[in-house]
């Protein structure tokens, strides 16, 4: 250290030792100031409670309060909310008639603005664990209000997941509403639709194309069948022509009398059999004898054949009877094979009249079937655009089916308290110090700025005094050199007083340093001070 440093570090020592009575009086002032202001200053306590946001242990689902991605502090900032809100702290403050001055003094939207800005806070420690802190006067009731938003946290919360759940349910289920009334809307007009062209629908094209062909063959098949009677009917008739022509001549040669048809009793028997003959044949040649037709025409041909020879036997009795003989020369004579003929014949008119009503049904059936593969074109078009939207609508509906079960199961979960919940850690504890004000950060300001003043005062009378205190400055200011220094020569009324002010100073500070320390001890043991 050079000569300079040391002259400096002099200086100041014997400025201190010159105004020490300056910076111990500040040092004084500073510690009754931070004394007094520390017992002016009314004291607050704060509690603290921890509060961890358990997430449910059953997995959640989509339409959950709760899902995997939401976060701890999403779901504090909305309690917190809720429980700040006016109507809530209105409700706490007259509970446990907190603010009783300010609310004499300012409306009450005042004093739950300060409590909600000022008094109450919300902090998040780390993970899923939270602080809840409330500050305030008097030591019990900070306690019991600090537990009351703890628990309000754990009210709020269930109520709210319920609530939201709730409304959730309710949401989607008046969806799922409206999403089935339109696809019922859609399906019903669908139904009329295909119920009233279902022939002519795409999806019956095949059917209708397979049908038609059909058709077409039976329709050919039916004009074939009709020329081959056409033409079998002129043979008959043909046949009928000459055979009559030959036995007109062979009776004309033996005189015989001439045929007068139905004259014979058993004429008109005979003429159903041999009806009924033709008609067979000409079943068994289009059907095996399995068919309907032909065991119903072999059960008719056996009753009249029964029948025939019935009349047949009462006719030789009664001939017998009587005695008479007749000449059958005199009775008319009729062919039988003529008569086949005829009902052949008829039988060929009776058929070929049935293949015309056959022909037309079938016409009619073809030109309806063919409107039916004309229309499918525009039928299709016309499902097409009916449907388009169809499949949307479904699928939307499916979705909310499977939204209102996750609904109504996430609103079941939160219902039986089965969801994430609040659970206190642990609970606020009673404020055995104030958190504020702090006696030693008070008492360490108070003091460090009296020192700082008094030693910024002195400084401020050292800089502004025209005094020399120092030869070196005296040497300094002159520019010649000083060959010595006298010190001050007091005389001895001077010695005397000056004894007296240092006593008087002594005893001063001893008292003043008394009194502090007194008074600290007091109120300290008063419970004024709190360390």
């Amino acid at each position: 250290m050079d000569q300079e440093q040391r002259q400096l570090i002099k200086k100041y020592l014997d400025i201190f030792l010159r105004r020490k009575k300056m910076i111990i009086t500040f040092f004084l002032l500073g510690v009754i100031a931070g004394l007094g202001l520390y017992l002016k200053t009314p004291k607050v306590y704060q509690c603290t409670s921890l509060i961890k946001y358990q997430r449910q242990q059953v997995n959640p689902t989509a339409m959950s309060p709760d899902d995997v991605r939401s976060r701890t502090q999403e779901v504090v900032s909305t309690v917190s909310q809720q429980i700040t809100s006016r109507s809530s702290l209105e409700a706490m403050i007259k509970e446990f008639d907190l603010y009783a001055g300010m609310r004499a003094s300012l409306p009450m939207e005042d004093v739950v603005d300060m409590m909600r800005e000022k008094d109450i806070e919300f902090s998040q420690e780390r993970g899923d664990i939270f602080k809840v802190s409330y500050q305030g006067g008097d030591p019990k009731k900070v306690l019991r209000v600090t537990n009351a938003i703890a628990a309000k946290f754990i009210e709020e919360n269930l109520r709210y997941r319920e609530e939201r759940a709730s409304e959730t349910s309710v949401y989607v289920q008046d969806e799922l509403r409206m999403a089935k009334e339109t696809l019922d809307k859609k399906e019903a007009v669908m139904r009329d639709y295909k119920l009233q062209y279902y022939n002519e629908m795409p999806m019956q094209l095949t059917n209708n194309m397979t049908r038609l062909n059909a058709l077409q063959e039976q329709y050919q098949n039916n004009q074939v069948s009709a020329q081959d009677l056409e033409r079998t009917k002129v043979m008959v008739q043909e046949q009928i022509s000459l055979r009559g022509e030959l036995l007109a001549q062979q009776l004309r040669g033996n005189g015989a009398a001439p045929i007068l048809p139905g004259t014979h009793p058993s004429t008109g028997i005979l003429a159903q059999i041999t009806q009924l003959r033709a008609e067979l044949q000409n079943l068994q040649a289009r059907y095996t004898d399995k068919h309907p037709e032909v065991r119903r025409v072999q059960k008719q041909l056996q009753e009249l054949e029964a029948e025939q020879k019935t009349a047949m036997q009462q006719k030789g009795e009664a001939t017998a009877e009587n005695g008479a003989v007749n000449d059958e020369q005199n009775q008319p004579y009729i062919d039988p094979q003529i008569e086949q003929l005829k009902q052949q014949l008829s039988n060929l008119e009776y058929n070929i009249e049935r293949l015309k009503q056959e022909r037309a049904e079938i016409k009619n059936q073809i030109e309806k079937y063919q409107s039916w593969v004309e229309a499918a074109p525009v039928r299709e078009a016309e499902w097409a655009a009916l449907t388009r939207d169809y499949e949307q609508l479904h699928q939307r509906y499916q979705e909310l089916v499977g939204q209102s079960l996750q609904a109504e199961s996430a609103y079941s979960l939160e219902k039986h308290q089965k969801g994430s919940q609040f659970k206190i850690v642990d609970p606020a504890h009673f404020p055995e110090t104030p958190f504020k004000p702090d006696f030693k950060k008070i008492m360490m300001i108070a003091v460090g700025l009296g020192l700082g003043l008094g030693c910024a005062l002195t400084l401020g009378l050292e800089l502004i005094g025209t005094s020399f205190k120092d030869p070196a400055d005296v040497e300094k200011y002159l520019g010649i050199p000083i060959v010595c220094a006298i010190p001050n020569i007091y005389t001895k009324p001077e010695l005397k007083k000056r004894k007296i002010r240092q006593i008087f100073w002594g005893v001063l500070l001893f008292i003043s340093v008394i009194l502090i320390v007194v008074a600290t001890g007091y109120f300290w043991k008063q419970g004024m001070i709190i360390l």
